[in-house]
């Protein structure tokens, strides 16, 4: 019990003490000291720890919580005694076979540790003109307490550090808004890993090994009105474990029964220590995953990746130099799909140079999670180009010509190219504001050219759909296109004129609708089945790091008029090379 001193008066029983006048009262070393012309007490400030001391098992923690519950302020030393007694007990508890093998009382006895651990650095809260701090380490727990008043003169807090972590928050910025006053409680707790397990980390792979690779900490802001954080908050943690190469690591908070990354994203890491920056604050860990099989790529899936898609580069730059140069006749309109070639060429390039890059990437999940926004807008704008490629088309099969002037009008390039980006910007904008940490890192990436360490979307609360979403309506639309162009040729193209081949006509009109359609869209669907299938994943890259070599095919190769002009170039190229002078005998 603490002693109250006020004019003489000694109160030690736990009603509030009454007397008149009534003064303010400090807290010194256990005592309050009581002067001035108002005060108000409370006796129920320390606690019975002999008595506490006497539970066992998780009687003791909850106990301890209603005990404190309704509590301001404690002496320091009781907050020591009791959190030195919390952290030994749950070690004994979680210990037993009956509760180390069952994930649910491990999850609530680790809740129940938070709950108490962050009351009990509440309480070491006092109000204050400057500033103040008060920190000490127990064998399980370092806490670090920072108190600011509207006083400060401080532009910035220090860096509150323990043994394995750190944290830099403006806690400055935070009192301003909160008429001067702020506080912010920070612990690292270095046995809760044995209550809140790595496994509790969910991912879609949840065949790979999770990592516990840093100490479990907390940060809170006690007794500060508004929690309103100013900026990110960025947390330095440091290994406790050997990081091993190709694995991925992640910046997560405890959410009641399990990890998870929302709100928190990787700012750098290396072998030593991994920074952290979180938009709010809760209990965050550092976990690794690594895959249960093997961490690094498969070497012929490296080969295979980078040979077929530097093949599929160089003929959709064929097609794209084709389809801006050559001489087309008056009236088409190439503007789709030279678009489609940039995209195409676009979304393959980065992904080839993010591949190559990789090793260098991984560590900052913040750049990868920015590339990986650049390939999903890229491969939506190759869908959205395919989309407008078949409207043209039906257009054109419905009008038994090339698109009239009229209609040029309404369809115009310009009004083309916003269409073709502003669709997939939109799209990959609203994903950004619905999930901003949706990208970022894969062990295993579906609809990916391979499923090994890719920078792509994550498929966590199915934020995958944010991209297979639109494809399935595009691909459904193409179909209803296709079926449509087909059902039209049969009834219109007998009205042609006679000198028209209805015969030649129609085989090439199906053959240009069903390409299109086969090429830009199907091999798209592969991806769903892609998963533990390495035949499927090879066929899967193959056919779509092939798209720009089947658009130069189908619209180069096999047109008469291209193919013409192709041999004049060639023969232009020949003719002009010096020839050798005759051998005189």
């Amino acid at each position: 019990m603490v002693s109250i001193i006020a004019e003489g008066l000694t109160s030690t029983n736990k009603e509030t003490a009454s007397a008149s006048p009534v003064y303010d009262c400090v807290l010194y070393k256990d005592t309050y000291i009581c002067t001035g012309a108002q005060y108000q007490l409370y006796c129920n400030t320390s606690l019975n720890l002999s008595q506490l001391t006497n539970c066992t098992g998780t009687s003791y923690i909850q106990i301890l919580l209603s005990q404190i519950e309704n509590v301001k302020v404690l002496p320091l030393m009781d907050v020591i005694q009791s959190l030195d007694l919390v952290f030994n007990t749950s070690e004994k508890i979680s210990s037993s076979p009956s509760v180390s093998i069952d994930s649910q009382k491990l999850m609530s006895l680790g809740q129940q540790v938070l709950q108490v651990s962050e009351k009990l650095a509440s309480m070491l809260v006092k109000p204050t003109n400057t500033y103040n701090r008060v920190y000490f380490t127990l064998e399980s727990v370092e806490v670090q307490v920072f108190m600011v008043g509207p006083e400060v003169t401080l532009n910035k807090i220090p860096q509150l550090d323990t043994t394995n972590a750190s944290v830099d928050i403006d806690l400055i910025g935070i009192a301003k808004n909160d008429n001067g006053l702020a506080a912010v409680a920070f612990m690292s707790l270095n046995t809760m890993e044995n209550l809140l397990k790595a496994e509790f980390f969910n991912t879609s792979d949840n065949t790979s090994d999770k990592t516990m690779m840093s100490t479990v900490i907390s940060a809170t802001l006690p007794k500060t009105t508004n929690q309103q954080l100013t900026k990110p908050v960025n947390f330095t943690l440091k290994h406790i474990r050997e990081f091993v190469s190709g694995g991925n690591v992640w910046c997560v908070y405890w959410n009641i029964t399990e990890w998870i990354v929302d709100g928190c994203s990787v700012l750098d890491t290396n072998s030593s220590y991994t920074v952290c920056s979180c938009v709010h604050l809760s209990t965050f860990a550092l976990i690794m995953q690594t895959s249960s099989t093997s961490t690094e790529d498969d070497p012929l899936m490296e080969v295979l990746d980078l040979v077929v898609v530097s093949v599929g580069l160089v003929f959709n730059s064929l097609a794209l130099l084709t389809f801006a140069f050559c001489r087309w006749k008056p009236g088409v309109n190439n503007v789709a799909r030279i678009n489609l070639c940039i995209s195409l060429l676009s979304a393959h390039l980065l992904f080839l140079l993010t591949q190559h890059f990789l090793k260098h990437i991984k560590p900052h999940q913040v750049l990868c999670g920015v590339l990986s926004g650049f390939l999903h807008f890229l491969f939506l704008s190759c869908f959205v180009w395919m989309f407008i490629e078949a409207v043209l088309l039906y257009i054109c099969v419905k009008n038994l010509s090339q698109i009239s002037s009229r209609q040029r009008a309404v369809l115009s390039s310009r009004f083309l190219i916003v269409i073709g980006y502003v669709i997939a910007l939109v799209i990959v904008g609203v994903s950004v504001g619905l999930l901003p940490d949706g990208y970022g890192i894969l062990n295993k990436c579906i609809q990916c050219f391979s499923s090994v360490n890719r920078c792509w979307i994550k498929v966590d609360k199915g934020f995958i759909w944010s991209f297979l979403g639109p494809v399935c309506v595009i691909l459904a639309i193409n179909t209803i296109l296709f079926i449509s162009i087909i059902i039209s040729l049969n009834s219109t193209l007998t009205k042609l004129n006679a000198e028209v081949s209805r015969l030649k006509q129609t085989k090439i009109m199906f053959f240009k609708t069903l390409a299109q359609f086969v090429v830009l869209g199907c091999p798209w669907i592969l991806g769903f089945f892609t998963n533990d299938s390495k035949m499927m994943e090879i066929l899967f890259l193959i056919l779509n790091s092939q798209q720009g070599t089947f658009i130069f095919l189908i619209y180069c190769l096999l047109n008469n008029e291209v193919r013409q002009q192709f041999v004049k170039w060639i023969k232009s190229l020949f003719q002009g090379l010096p020839k050798s002078a005759p051998q005189r005998n």
